[in-house]
């Protein structure tokens, strides 16, 4: 479970930041022993905002945590991603929003349900993580929201044993899933396929 002064430690590391860039590591720092609820929590919350380019880097991330999970390796930030920054305007807003999303969790989510946060049955963990991430990572308009928020679920859930949340988690990933499927259906439609036919039709 993650530790009950968790927001103020942010919040203090806010006010502290001075428009510094904010790395991986010292976020990982912050939020102390890492545990895979704890990681998904800090990996997939600043895709919720709209910080330029950090998509691509933290899909990336999260690509790469879900193959040590999948290799069952120790749980831990990946070392090619641990000195990547967050833009300096953005430290703050993210330390933030962080300690307000740990504060709401700590009022919303108990123990219940806990056969579905429970380790063994996380062995969908790694795939659940990498779909996410991979969607994440494509430059989709608001492609970011629904699946960071899903894993953001998913890692709170995982953190306070709250199988409740992991079933959300899984409803909100399946609804991103289905907006990517449909936008890339909907640009397929509209652009790809008419360009194809043009060309076909020319040759």
């Amino acid at each position: 479970m993650m530790q009950d002064d968790l927001p103020s430690r942010l919040r203090a590391a806010a006010r502290d930041c001075d428009g510094q860039p904010l790395s991986l590591e010292r976020l990982l720092d912050l939020h102390g022993q890492a545990a895979p609820g704890t990681l998904l929590v800090l990996l997939a919350a600043p895709c919720v905002l709209p910080v330029p380019g950090v998509g691509n880097v933290l899909g990336a991330a999260l690509l790469l945590l879900a193959l040590g999970l999948w290799r069952r390796q120790t749980v831990q930030l990946p070392p090619q991603v641990a000195g990547l920054c967050l833009p300096g305007s953005w430290s703050a807003r993210v330390l933030r929003f962080l300690a307000t999303l740990h504060e709401l969790a700590a009022r919303l989510l108990r123990q219940r349900w806990q056969a579905l946060a429970q380790p063994a049955a996380r062995g969908w963990l790694a795939p659940k993580v990498a779909t996410m991430g991979a969607v994440i990572f494509l430059p989709l308009p608001l492609g970011n929201l629904l699946p960071a928020l899903a894993l953001v679920l998913l890692g709170l859930g995982l953190a306070r044993r709250d199988g409740l949340a992991v079933l959300l988690a899984l409803a909100v990933g399946a609804a991103g899933l289905a907006y990517a499927a449909a936008f890339g259906a909907a640009a397929w439609a509209w652009g790809v396929e008419p360009a194809w036919q043009a060309v076909t039709g020319w040759l």
